[in-house]
């Protein structure tokens, strides 16, 4: 009850409430468009393929559409928010055996208050997806590890949540999942578990979900050219190109920044005694399982800190391992008595309970404040009271436009002019194409004319044009 209390209050407050923002539009139009098409392969951004990213993300928005029956900003989040929830109800089942009753509390409250999964938990960006699903991954393995179960246990269930992680982001989280597991095997002598034949049949699995998406998507593409943008996605990250320094020194400041307020009890781990040497190096284990990719992925030179956000698992894991210890000596001018471990859990309780209230009134608070400076609905309200709701809005190669999630014409995608009916009324075109449609025979004796400009947050244009007729001169 504690656990689902905080995370309703933290996750659940306002989740619809203000207009989706950054690279949300790219999770939830391709699921429009996958709902309206039937096409659940390929995503599609406007009339394009979307190639950069897999479509688990997609595939979730659309779901939670179908299954609620209604397309808004909560039933495109709410995947996001389950994925956090998941996670923390792993902990406190799952890993119960491993971390104990107090370790699997603790566990699971570190994990639903630290400000990386508060802040990607609430939108449906794909760090909530395929950071939970790394997690799961690692939540699994070290249980079944640590509870000495069969090497199948240990590796297949660990698998299919990683063969999902391929389908949310690629293999960013391998790095994390395999440090982990490398660290933790070396430190207890056990590296030859990772040449056993329940590994080799994971990796199948793993590979195996995969691929059940990505060969007909390759078919169904140039395959060629998607398999350049894959590459060009991961290499991109290496590349020294537009590299910005001011911005990669901060990589690692603002990477530990998300496992906050919790990072701040790090330098007190010194202080614990685990008390058994099978603690100590499952503990070592972790500290490099988490340094190592942590380091390796923020010193990338086009990297972002939001990368890195699959060690949130691991960090918790042992913060939560550490804390639920017997013996802890706790510093003395701190002033407060956390010595013992029922201390501890309510230090733990005390600090999860005080962000959930203040983040609960915080977001119905701030929900009237924030809306007044909304930029998407705006267009889309404008767009609304030119176009009839009766009318089709025909967008011509629109790339990728938020504010089309909440046009309330129906919208039908097209590559060119050429290949719009006769009777095409509005038109939405980007600015190098209006020469092109306003010279065009297509409607004679009607003629397009602009009658909205639009020019969004990121400062991108475009036109909404009317085909109308005019009145003869003379």
């Amino acid at each position: 009850m504690i656990v689902l209390l905080v995370w309703a209050a933290i996750y659940l407050p306002a989740l619809g409430s203000l207009e989706i923002k950054g690279e949300e539009g790219r999770r939830i139009l391709p699921a429009v468009s996958m709902l309206e098409t039937g096409n659940y392969l390929v995503p599609q951004v406007g009339s394009r393929p979307y190639l950069s990213k897999p479509p688990l993300i997609n595939w979730l928005v659309a779901g939670s559409f179908k299954i609620f029956g209604s397309r808004n900003e909560w039933t495109a989040r709410i995947p996001s928010t389950l994925c956090v929830l998941a996670v923390a109800l792993a902990f406190l089942t799952i890993a119960r055996a491993s971390l104990g009753a107090d370790g699997s509390l603790i566990a699971a409250l570190i994990w639903l208050t630290n400000f990386g999964m508060i802040e990607k938990g609430r939108l449906i960006e794909i760090e909530a997806l395929y950071v939970s699903l790394c997690g799961l991954a690692i939540i699994f393995w070290l249980s079944a590890w640590e509870q000495k179960r069969s090497t199948w246990l240990i590796w297949i269930p660990a698998s299919i949540f990683l063969g999902l992680g391929l389908l949310a982001k690629g293999p960013v989280h391998l790095i994390f999942f395999y440090g982990v597991v490398i660290a933790v095997l070396w430190q207890n002598r056990q590296l030859r578990m990772l040449f056993s034949i329940p590994h080799a049949v994971g990796i199948a699995i793993m590979l195996g979900i995969f691929s059940a998406w990505a060969i007909p998507y390759l078919q169904m593409t140039h395959a060629a050219h998607t398999a350049d943008v894959w590459s060009r996605q991961f290499s991109g990250r290496l590349s020294v190109e537009d590299f910005k320094l001011a911005s990669w020194i901060m990589n690692i400041p603002r990477g530990l920044a998300y496992f906050l307020p919790w990072i701040l009890l790090a330098p007190f781990l010194r202080h614990v005694d685990l008390g058994s040497d099978g603690k100590r190096k499952l503990a070592r284990g972790l500290a490099w399982g988490i340094a190592i990719p942590f380091f390796i992925v923020n010193l990338a030179p086009r990297s972002l800190p939001r990368y890195s956000m699959p060690a949130l698992v691991p960090a918790t894991w042992l913060l939560a391992l550490c804390l639920s210890a017997e013996n802890f000596r706790w510093p003395r001018w701190i002033g407060i008595k956390l010595s013992a471990p029922a201390s501890r859990r309510r230090f733990v309780i005390a600090i999860a309970t005080t962000v959930a209230v203040v983040l609960c009134l915080y977001a119905i608070a701030a929900v009237s404040f924030l809306e007044r400076w909304q930029k998407v609905k705006p267009i889309a309200a404008r767009i609304d009271s030119l176009v009839p709701a009766s009318e089709k809005l025909y967008a011509i190669d629109p790339e990728f436009q938020p504010f089309l999630f909440y046009v309330r014409a129906k919208i039908v995608y097209a590559k060119d002019i050429d290949s719009l009916p006769a009777e095409a009324r509005y038109l939405l075109i980007q600015p190098e194409r209006e020469e092109e449609a306003e010279k065009s025979d297509r409607w004679l004796p009607r003629r397009p004319q602009p009658i909205f400009s639009i020019k969004d947050y990121r400062n991108r244009r475009v036109i909404l044009l009317e085909i109308r007729a005019f009145p003869e001169s003379g």
